[in-house]
């Protein structure tokens, strides 16, 4: 089964629910928007493969990421339910992209004063988070509402609180976040199929024609079906795709700000044309063109990924 309820997400991006623990006083994830794939050349510099130091083929998915901006600091206090809002410093002079999707305090100015005044004399917290949000506006999608999502920050409560400050109601690029070569894990909701049968949904073999009631079903109901019992490891036709998925150690293998190197003529298929900074992941990534990827700071490493970037040789344009 490996998931299960296999129910539909709540929202078309994915929420990160554990965060990895970071030294350094930096956002501990990004996002961006699903391009599209493409393969390049690079020289394989895995020391364990035998073809090491060989130019090698490799499919790569691309991901537009236009940067984020910093709307708010969230301050938490653990409690025995777990982490819960104490206080909240907004940004200034918030965007529209932020007032439509949150209600906003109508007197905000006011409110900062207030709490600015006093923000280095909060001690009682646990935690420091930052609310972001996307600026779809400055790519080509034609998506006109902003995503909205809390980022945890690396370092201890002291740096974190400092960091939050310099970010506050700024633009954060996704090179002061990632760096080459690195490996990160990518959160997304994958394709929607709908409501499929057990065939589709499991990879059930179709019955012969002879089979009582169906032949596109599974053969047994279990054991305690006679009591009214159904067991949930029971292939059943539901909802297929559309389910919040993490996928861990991806290769980060370039970050780039220059979108003409990866451009195609004409622009990508449903997509368009890339206008900011742009990664390319190693491999394939869930959900499908425009959809927003979330990326973060890996919970553990593969050691047999390199942590130095390949050189690439050739980008399929």
């Amino acid at each position: 089964m490996q998931y299960w309820p296999r129910k539909r997400a709540r929202r078309q991006y994915a929420r990160v629910r554990s965060w990895p623990i970071s030294q350094e006083p930096k956002l501990l994830g990004f996002a961006g928007y699903k391009v599209g794939m493409t393969h390049i050349l690079f020289i394989d510099n895995k020391k364990t493969t035998l073809t090491k130091g060989e130019e090698i083929n490799s499919p790569v998915t691309i991901i537009e990421c236009p940067p984020l901006k910093a709307a708010s600091i969230r301050f938490y206090k653990k409690n025995i339910s777990g982490l819960k809002l104490v206080s909240e410093v907004f940004a200034e002079k918030p965007d529209k992209e932020l007032a439509r999707k949150i209600n906003l305090p109508k007197n905000i100015e006011k409110k900062n004063e207030d709490q600015k005044s006093s923000i280095s004399d909060i001690k009682d917290y646990d935690d420091i988070r930052i609310l972001v949000h996307t600026q779809p506006k400055l790519t080509g999608i034609g998506k006109k509402k902003a995503e909205i999502f809390e980022m945890a920050l690396g370092g201890e409560k002291e740096s974190k609180l400092q960091y939050a400050k310099t970010i506050l109601g700024k633009e954060i690029p996704i090179k002061d976040v990632f760096k080459e070569g690195q490996q990160v894990d990518v959160h997304a909701v994958t394709k929607g199929k709908g409501f499929q049968g057990p065939v589709k949904r499991f990879g059930l073999s179709i019955r012969q024609h002879k089979s009582e009631k169906t032949k596109r079903g599974p053969g047994s109901l279990g054991a305690w079906r006679g009591q009214g019992h159904m067991m949930y490891r029971v292939a059943h036709a539901g909802q297929m795709g559309y389910h919040t998925r993490t996928f861990f150690n991806n290769w980060l293998l370039k970050i780039s700000d220059k979108p003409e190197e990866v451009n195609q003529k004409g622009g990508f298929s449903h997509y368009g044309i890339v206008k900011n900074s742009y990664i390319l992941v190693k491999g394939s990534v869930a959900g499908p063109i425009k959809r927003l990827i979330r990326m973060t700071a890996p919970m553990r490493t593969n050691k047999k990924i390199p942590a130095e970037p390949p050189s690439i040789t050739y980008i399929k344009k």
